[in-house]
């Protein structure tokens, strides 16, 4: 389709207001001459739509606007009144999970032409505005879009961006940050759009009508000067949510909340409370926050199956609480605040002679005969290293937990002995050791007990374990087959979040599986073995940790709530069940089992 000039309406709202972004007389005049134009790809409704037939406009169009300089003056005037068809015409957009086509043109589906007139109406009405929205609405996203129309068409413009992290913000060529993604569209705008621009660290200035848009993180929001409209992306999950708000209440008109739900009673839940959800052609009263929803249901590619679908894997999983929060935007989904419920625990007692399972035949069974049970054998010490904190020590047989024990040595030499003794029984056992503070004496002792020929390497293989460290396979997501899902970085403070929340899966599996007959791949159960002579003591210990949160909103463990006193047994147990990877890179523990 090619451009022609005749005359067309202007939009009387853009007329009418025509002071407020600049334009003179002659410029309502100008615009009038455009007739408006779309890829013919465009048209229609189909999803996802012909990319290659809009790229194909696109490269015909630009070569009719090099060649005439007062269409391509009408064209600017054009799209500075319509910031939706200048993203779908001449924006792109980056998916890093797609194998091929990672660039396409940014073109929306309803609900998302729908979100860039809602922030235009909050803009030149000076209303403030939240957003509500599922996982991968493409929210953020159509948010930077619409910065950087501003950026180019609004003079003398200031838009600004925050989140909890400055990383979050800007990052240089980390795309999950709010400034890269707003460069990756700058740089891929046809020349005949772009202004000359500079873009630094959390701020690109246009230096043709001195418009700017700048970057704050974690307290600082708000404090970097006055804008015509605030953005606060994953506002549900700031730290100190009130200092922020008491700084941006006189510095913007117009404040954007953006985020994914997070549990009650915080200060986005309470404005969500209070504000009035936005409907198209809906007059929303002044004062009131405007309340925009993007739920899974307005994505065209999100079907009933697919979300049946996702939510039978989270479930599997033992992370629905997850679901509930992203997906289904369900404030009060927060998970229960003890990591491991104790009525899980129980069910897992013997479970192993009791479990559900299909042979190589695809017959189901029901337990496993001691004579049956893999002899693969692995163990866990947490070394004590304060106060009244004791040693203990964990073995497994396969799936099953074994044994614990427990000793109040303060020597680490002593410690490392008690070990051995008690490990050297299983040959080629695979033992992970608490390798913080004392902990780091336990190798050097263990060393020694070799060099002097009292252990043999081969009968024990000691593995260090660090709790504090970066979570295992940082990039991997929490549903190994749901792209979509947090990976494990975004969820986890550390590898001790992790563990223990491998562990509890462990246990929900097992839970399900006893109570409601559901299978799952057996390496991925847990059996306590009722013979313990300290099972009770681990159950309760096994029960006391709660979820908490850390500085960057990951989730983090709680072990001792309330001067509880350190659980020990259930440490060695986490350390032993929850694989590292040793030196060659491969995992300390691997898949074994029927």
């Amino acid at each position: 389709m090619m451009l022609t000039v005749e005359k067309m309406q202007v939009n009387n709202y853009f007329s009418d207001n025509a002071s407020i972004i600049g334009w003179r007389d002659q410029d309502v005049e100008a615009v009038k001459l455009v007739q408006p134009w779309k890829p013919e790809a465009l048209e229609n409704d189909q999803w996802p739509p012909d990319y290659k037939a809009v790229y194909a406009w696109r490269i015909k169009q630009l070569a009719t606007l090099r060649s005439n300089p007062e269409l391509l003056r009408s064209a600017k005037l054009y799209y500075s009144t319509r910031p939706d068809e200048f993203i779908m015409h001449w924006m792109d957009t980056y998916n890093p999970r797609k194998k091929t086509g990672k660039w396409m043109p940014f073109v929306f589906f309803e609900r998302q032409d729908e979100f860039i007139k809602f922030l235009h109406n909050l803009r030149f009405d000076d209303e403030s505005g939240l957003i509500e929205k599922c996982r991968d609405a493409g929210a953020t996203w159509c948010s930077c879009a619409y910065s950087v129309w501003s950026l180019i068409f609004i003079a003398d413009d200031a838009i600004g961006w925050g989140s909890r992290k400055q990383d979050l913000v800007d990052k240089l060529g980390n795309p999950d940050s709010i400034f890269e993604k707003m460069r990756m569209i700058l740089k891929r705008l046809p020349n005949v759009f772009l202004p000359e621009y500079e873009a630094t660290f959390m701020r690109i200035i246009n230096r043709e009508n001195g418009s700017v848009i700048m970057g704050e993180a974690g307290d600082n929001i708000g404090r970097g000067g006055r804008t015509s409209m605030y953005f606060k992306d994953e506002s549900a999950h700031y730290e100190r949510p009130e200092k922020i708000e008491a700084a941006l209440g006189d510095n913007t008109n117009t404040q954007v909340d953006i985020s994914s739900v997070n549990g009650l009673g915080n200060v986005f839940h309470r404005r969500r409370e209070a504000g009035v959800e936005w409907q198209p052609g809906k007059e929303i009263e002044k004062g009131f926050t405007q309340v925009f929803v993007i739920d899974w249901r307005d994505h065209p590619e999100k079907t009933q199956d697919w979300y049946d679908t996702r939510k039978a894997k989270y479930e599997r999983e033992g992370m629905l609480h997850v679901f509930a929060q992203e997906v289904d935007r369900n404030y009060s989904a927060a998970v229960q605040n003890t990591i491991i419920p104790y009525d899980w625990i129980v069910a897992c007692v013997d479970a192993h002679k009791k479990i559900k399972w299909k042979d190589a035949g695809g017959n189901i069974q029901t337990g496993f005969e001691e004579k049956d049970i893999p002899n693969v054998w692995f163990g866990g010490l947490d070394v004590a290293d304060e106060g009244a904190d004791r040693n203990a020590r964990a073995l497994r047989q396969w799936i099953i937990w074994r044994d614990v024990e427990e000793w109040g040595e303060r020597d680490t030499g002593v410690t490392t002995r008690k070990m051995v003794a008690g490990c050297r029984a299983y040959k080629g056992i695979k033992v992970q050791y608490d390798v913080i503070g004392v902990g780091s004496g336990v190798k050097a002792e263990f060393n020694r007990l070799v060099d002097d020929e009292i252990v043999d390497r081969g009968i024990i293989n000691l593995f260090p374990w660090n709790a504090g460290a970066g979570v295992v396979n940082p990039y991997e997501r929490i549903i190994p087959d749901d792209d979509e899902s947090p990976m494990n970085k975004d969820l986890y403070g550390n590898m001790k979040a992790q563990a223990w929340w491998s562990i509890r899966s462990r246990f929900y599996k097992t839970f399900k599986n006893i109570t409601e007959g559901i299978l799952y791949p057996v390496d991925e159960l847990i059996s306590l073995d009722s013979e313990m002579i300290l099972l009770h003591q681990l159950m309760k210990e096994l029960a006391q940790p709660t979820r908490g949160e850390n500085g960057s909103l990951r989730t983090i463990v709680n072990k001792k709530p309330a001067g509880m006193k350190s659980p020990n047994l259930a440490d060695a147990g986490i350390m032993m069940f929850f694989p590292i990877e040793d030196n060659t890179g491969h995992a300390v523990s691997g898949n074994y089992g029927a």
